[in-house]
């Protein structure tokens, strides 16, 4: 097996990462072994964008990391909702391995404050949400990678996919009212819901930059706005859904 190359890290880089990996309730001490940074060398990696062009970058372990959350995800689900069958599983499981639920998670440890970035990604706030997801799924493949277990993950994770998990078994439609609306337009005869969306502001992160007009039968039923257009599709599927049933 080749060895893996490790890069060398600053000492003020080492003092930044082991103050975030407190932040994500995650003890240091777990990647000091033996008192090296080896450790530490593979969160820097994980936190190292591609756009930084430097010798190393999070792809390798955001490719781990996709592997490990979906079956860290799947521990957790099973542990908590031993009477779930099967469908609802894999239901509940794609919402806590999301893009979305990743960029969440990211956001709020602040994640691109510690990420090593080039000049020109910082600048572009519209790949802010990707930047997230993919920094936040390397670093679950580099915890897991220094620890070699769960642990850790689970540690990390539990109050995210907890409040997640309590959302989504909480609506009705799961968390996909697009389907759900579908689905009552295919049960009544209709065609399918026809969705229109239009950009109203070019400022990204506001939560009404596009609004989302639904349709059935050429007869509106919903309206929602939304910060990208999948959520404003989303959220009008919502209110034709709540429309439908008063």
């Amino acid at each position: 097996m080749e060895k893996k190359k490790l890069h060398k890290i600053s000492s003020v880089r080492i003092d930044q990462l082991k103050s975030f990996l407190k932040q994500i309730n995650i003890d240091p001490k777990k990647f000091l072994l033996n008192k090296t940074t080896t450790e530490l060398q593979v969160i820097n990696e994980a936190l190292t964008h591609t756009s930084a062009q430097c010798a190393y970058n999070h792809e390798r372990l955001e490719f781990l990391g996709d592997a490990v959350l979906r079956l860290a995800a799947s521990e957790f689900i099973d542990w908590h909702f031993p009477n779930m069958n099967v469908g609802e599983r894999s239901s509940l499981r794609s919402q806590l391995v999301s893009d979305y639920w990743l960029t969440k998670v990211g956001r709020s440890i602040q994640i691109d404050k510690i990420l090593t970035i080039g000049h020109k990604a910082a600048k572009d706030s519209s790949a802010l949400a990707t930047l997230q997801a993919e920094a936040t799924e390397a670093l679950i493949g580099a915890i897991y990678e220094c620890c070699k277990d769960l642990n850790q993950i689970h540690t990390w994770l539990y109050p995210y996919w907890e409040a997640e998990s309590k959302k989504v078994l909480e609506d009705p439609h799961r968390n996909n009212s697009k389907s759900a609306l579908q689905e009552w337009s295919q049960s009544k005869g209709f065609k399918l819901p026809r969705y229109e969306v239009e950009e109203i502001s070019q400022v990204h992160g506001d939560p009404k930059r596009f609004l989302c007009k639904v349709e059935i039968d050429h007869k509106l039923i919903g309206k929602g706005w939304g910060g990208s257009r999948k959520e404003a599709e989303k959220k009008a599927a919502i209110i034709a859904l709540e429309s439908l049933n008063n």
